[in-house]
C-alpha cells in the first residue's frame, strides 16, 4: 500500500461513502476495532481534531501547535502501522488483494465513527452539542414537518 492510498484511508474517515462492504472490509473492520483501545480511539480523534483545526474556517476556535500535530500524527502513525502491520496483517491484505481501497476506506471510516463516539460518550460533549436546541425555532420547524 503506497503513502498516497493510505492517507486517502485515513482522509476518508468521515466521507460519505456508500454502506456496502465486502466480507473482507467486514472482517477488517472488525478487526480494527476489536483491536483498539477506547485511548487509540480518542488518539485518533485528536489528531482529526488537530488536522480540521487547519482549515481557514475552524483555525480560529483550536489553537494546535505544530508541535502538537506533529505528536498526533507521530502518535496516529504508529497505531496504524501497528494495525496493517501486525494486528490486522491478514485482514488488511484480503481486503486490498479482493476488495481494494473502497474496502480500507469502509474500515477506516467505520473506525472513525468508533472514534468519535469516544469523545460523544463524555458528559460535557454531549451538553455541549445539545446547546443549539435553544436557538431552534419550533414553530416553524413544526410547520415544515407535520406530526404524523
Amino acid at each position: 500500500m503506497n503513502k498516497k492510498s493510505l492517507a486517502i484511508a485515513l482522509f476518508s474517515l468521515f466521507a460519505a461513502l456508500p454502506a456496502l462492504a465486502g466480507p473482507d472490509a467486514v472482517a477488517l473492520t472488525s478487526c480494527l476495532s476489536d483491536s483498539t483501545s477506547g485511548k487509540d480511539r480518542k488518539d485518533l480523534a485528536k489528531w482529526v481534531f488537530a488536522a480540521m483545526s487547519t482549515h481557514p474556517e475552524i483555525r480560529e476556535f483550536a489553537v494546535v501547535t505544530d508541535k502538537v500535530r506533529d505528536q498526533t500524527s507521530n502518535t496516529v502513525g504508529v497505531l496504524v502501522t501497528r494495525l496493517l502491520s501486525e494486528d490486522c496483517a491478514k485482514q488488511t491484505q484480503a481486503a486490498i488483494r479482493n476488495e481494494g481501497q473502497v474496502a480500507m476506506q469502509t474500515a477506516f471510516r467505520a473506525l472513525g465513527g468508533l472514534a468519535m463516539q469516544e469523545l460523544m460518550s463524555n458528559p460535557e460533549v454531549t451538553a455541549s452539542f445539545s446547546i443549539f436546541e435553544k436557538y431552534l425555532d419550533r414553530r416553524k420547524i413544526e410547520a415544515a414537518v407535520p406530526a404524523r
